[in-house]
Parts: structure tokens; C-alpha cells; sequence
């Protein structure tokens, strides 16, 4: 079969995928990205780009609608040239939302056009209106509805398309519920496996905690509200003033992936730094890690928080429980989907630091009690989520 995947980045959620099918002479598979890094083996990797910029003086709240379009214009002009190649895809495979899809039933109207399909947005009651202290006005609830434009464009012209969990389904307007499949990409339980006795040292940053008993862990692609990273500090500062031998390690970049910047260009470590009382000699921010370094960190963890709010759920809560580690979760409806308070990880109020830090103490107070969370986070990864069961799964799902 011939294969024609489109995301920005490269390999992103289609590693799995792309490299199994790869594999098989009997597949062709084309990937179209903008990321020029990166090779895959049995994967023939085509560059797009967009032709100009959005335009300065468009509508603020078209500007998305109109990025889109570049996009998959940008995409129509390289599958144009494939076909003339002579290449003609069985299945079209796209990151949607994005306007990466918007042409392909245009340019291959037999194809059969699948749609990655992780959010759909919402002024009220999910990620925008969650935080009190950030209200939405009408003019930001306006630019949230012409939003989805390109995603309902991408809804209606594919002929199905996949979610990774049920509540990132639920986002998206009911009468497409019968198009969406929920199967999220897998985690891969054999390298995310627990091993307590590795001692936390990273040579390639100068980190050494070999030493240490209490480890909290977290980890983010950036530093923001989206992801709990204030009150993750504020849980932070009251943990380890009452808990000297206690360290933190954090994982992600000094930026934000989601959400709004600070208005004063500082990023949210700058402010958070500035106003928390820290004993910095205790307090570790990695960056970004290779997979080997991440691993480490999350065996060695004593306490993992993840934070979020009603929004996309993070590949590192689920490889956090593969890992074995107690994780302790924000009480949000992503979360709410994998944890069950206090069997397998424990739920806690993503506005309460307070209560976070008690939550904290009481896990490393009473060790000998969370060993069966340990493993039930495991059993829970193991039993829904495990890579070769999802990937078999995916796989006959896309070619069926």
C-alpha cells in the first residue's frame, strides 16, 4: 500500500506507526513535514512550505483560518508533485487542525483521507474559561470559535479519524462522534519500565543526586499555567522548607508551549524564581533530555506531579506510571480518565499548593503504603495503554 502521512513535525505521533510500516517492502510510505531533522528507515521524508506569511492586516480572528489555508496549499503544491511522480496514496494520513488535510480529497479525491484528531476548542468549560484568575472576554471567546474553522473543514472531507483519549473526543461536536476511533499512540512499558535503584546522576548536566531519598519530579514541554507550573512551584517551595533532604527535578523548556506568554517577556521560571522563597541548590532544571536521561529521572522519582488543565493529556503522565511512579495528578477531567483516586495515583485540587504539599508528605511519610499504587499505575498502562497492543490495534484500524 501507499502511505502519505502530514504533520509539522517529524516523526511526532506517527513514529510507531511509520516505522512498522516502513519496514514492509511491500509499503510505500511518504511523509510530509516542515522538520528537516531526522530519518526514519523505509520512510522518504518531503519538505512543505508555506508561500508567504499570514497577512499583517488580516482580521485577528481569521489569522488562524488563514495560516490553514497556507498550509495546506503548501501541502496540495507537494502532493501535486508526488502525482506526477506517479505516486497516488491508498491512505492519507494527517495532524489536523492545522489545514495540513484541507485539499488532499481535491488533488487525490479516491484516496481515503484519515484525520489525527487531538482537540477541538471551547470558550467555556475546558482549558480557556478554567483558571478564575484568567478570564476570557468576548473578543477571545469570538477568536475560539472561528478557531475550529479548519478542524470542521478537515471533519467534514475525512472519511474518519482517530482521538487519543475519550475526554479529547468529547471536545468535538457530537455528530462526528461516529467518525472518531479512540486509541491513543501507546507507550512503550518495556523501555518505561520501573527500576528504583538506579541512582539519579547525569553527567551530560552536572547532576548527581546518587545520594538523595525523596526525589519530586515534573515534567512539561514548557514552563505555564496550562501544566499547573506556578502551582507546581508554589507546592515546591512549601515541600522542601519543610522537608531538608527533599530535591526537585524539573523537566522542559523556559518557555510556553500552551497558552499566553507574560506580558513583560519574563517567562514563568523568571517569575516564579523571583517570587517563591527557594533553596536553589535543591531545585534542578534539566531542560529538554534525551529519552535515556528522561527515563532516569522518572525511575528515581519518589513523587511525580502532573498538573493540568482541562486540555490535551500528556504522553508523560501515562510514561510516569509506566515507570512506576506515584503520581499525583491534578483532579481535572483528562486526568480523571487514566487516575482513580488512590488506587492507581492520587487526585488532588490543581488550585491548592497547600494541599499538594500535604499530599506530598504523606506519600513519603507513609512509603510502605503506596507500593501497590506503584504497581496498579503500572497494571494500568500495561492493560490500556502498552504500545504493542495499541500499535497492532492502529495499524488494522487504518489499513481496515
Amino acid at each position: 500500500m501507499k502511505f502519505f502521512f502530514l504533520h509539522a513535525n517529524f516523526p511526532a505521533q506517527f513514529r510507531h506507526l511509520i516505522t512498522v510500516l516502513g519496514k514492509n517492502p511491500e509499503h510505500q510510505v511518504i511523509f510530509g513535514t516542515t522538520c528537516q531533522r531526522g530519518q526514519i528507515r523505509g520512510v522518504r521524508k518531503v519538505l512543505y512550505k508555506e508561500s508567504r506569511k499570514v497577512s499583517p492586516d488580516i482580521h485577528h480572528y481569521v489569522a488562524p483560518l488563514e495560516r490553514a489555508v497556507l498550509q495546506g496549499q503548501a501541502v496540495y503544491r507537494i502532493a501535486q508533485q508526488l502525482e506526477n511522480e506517479g505516486f497516488y496514496p491508498d491512505i492519507v494520513y494527517a495532524h489536523s487542525g492545522w489545514g495540513l488535510g484541507l485539499f488532499i480529497k481535491d488533488i487525490f479525491p479516491k484516496t481515503k483521507y484519515i484525520g489525527y484528531y487531538e482537540w477541538f476548542y471551547h470558550a467555556r468549560g475546558t482549558d480557556a474559561d478554567f483558571d478564575p484568575s484568567d478570564p476570557i472576554d468576548t473578543n477571545l471567546e469570538a477568536c475560539i470559535r472561528i478557531k475550529n474553522a479548519p478542524i470542521l473543514l478537515d471533519l467534514v472531507s475525512c472519511d474518519r479519524g482517530l482521538s487519543p483519549t475519550y475526554w479529547q473526543r468529547q471536545q468535538f461536536p457530537p455528530e462526528f462522534h461516529s467518525k472518531l476511533k479512540v486509541l491513543h499512540d501507546g507507550i512503550d512499558t518495556t523501555f518505561f519500565s520501573p527500576n528504583p535503584e538506579m541512582p539519579l546522576v547525569l553527567p551530560s548536566i552536572g547532576l548527581n543526586l546518587s545520594g538523595v531519598k525523596e526525589i519530586i519530579t515534573y515534567v512539561a514541554r514548557g514552563m505555564e499555567p496550562y501544566r499547573g507550573f506556578p502551582q507546581f512551584m508554589e507546592a515546591i517551595s512549601l515541600i522542601l522548607q519543610r522537608r531538608p533532604n527533599c530535591h526537585a527535578v524539573i523537566v522542559g523548556q523556559d518557555r510556553v508551549a500552551y497558552g499566553s506568554t507574560l506580558p513583560n517577556r519574563k517567562t514563568y521560571k523568571q517569575l516564579m524564581l523571583e517570587q517563591l522563597p527557594l533553596d536553589l541548590s535543591r531545585v534542578h532544571f534539566t531542560g529538554l533530555l534525551p529519552y535515556d536521561q528522561y527515563l532516569r529521572v522518572l525511575q528515581a522519582s519518589s513523587v511525580h506531579i502532573y498538573l493540568t488543565r482541562p486540555f490535551v493529556l500528556s504522553w508523560s503522565l501515562l510514561e510516569a506510571m509506566s515507570t512506576g511512579c506515584i503520581v499525583i495528578g491534578s483532579d481535572t477531567p483528562p486526568v480523571r480518565e487514566v487516575i482513580q483516586d488512590q488506587e492507581n495515583g492520587f487526585l488532588v485540587d490543581f488550585f491548592s499548593p497547600k494541599t499538594i504539599a500535604e499530599l506530598v508528605d504523606e506519600v513519603l511519610d507513609h512509603r510502605e503504603k503506596t507500593h501497590k499504587i506503584r504497581l496498579a499505575a503500572r497494571e494500568t498502562i500495561e492493560q490500556h495503554y502498552n504500545l504493542s497492543r495499541c500499535l497492532n490495534e492502529h495499524l488494522t484500524w487504518l489499513m481496515s
